[in-house]
């Protein structure tokens, strides 16, 4: 079944005639490949997921945390006031 396969980009090992360098001068590369842990060839769902936790792991940033926790709180506050919850209950009675 031919319709179902992805077609293959073409590869083309070009080198210059007069360069004299390091490498292929038109090879095209992410600015953060030496950085970055997940940009390795597809391994799967599984692979992707375990290679992204890693990467968590070993570079945490905490204001990202704190930005998460943020957004989370205020998204859980809103969802109980569209269900129409019975706020109160969080503040003190005088």
């Amino acid at each position: 079944m031919g319709f179902m396969k992805l077609k293959k980009n073409k590869k083309f090992n070009y080198k210059p005639r007069y360069y004299k360098g390091d490498g292929n001068p038109y090879e095209l590369k992410h600015k953060f490949d030496e950085h970055r842990t997940t940009i390795n060839p597809a391994k799967g769902i599984k692979g992707k997921w375990n290679a992204a936790l890693d990467d968590y792991q070993y570079n945490r940033d905490n204001n990202v945390n704190r930005r998460v926790l943020i957004i989370v709180g205020v998204l859980v506050f809103l969802f109980l006031l569209a269900i129409g919850f019975d706020l109160t209950i969080f503040f003190p009675k005088n």
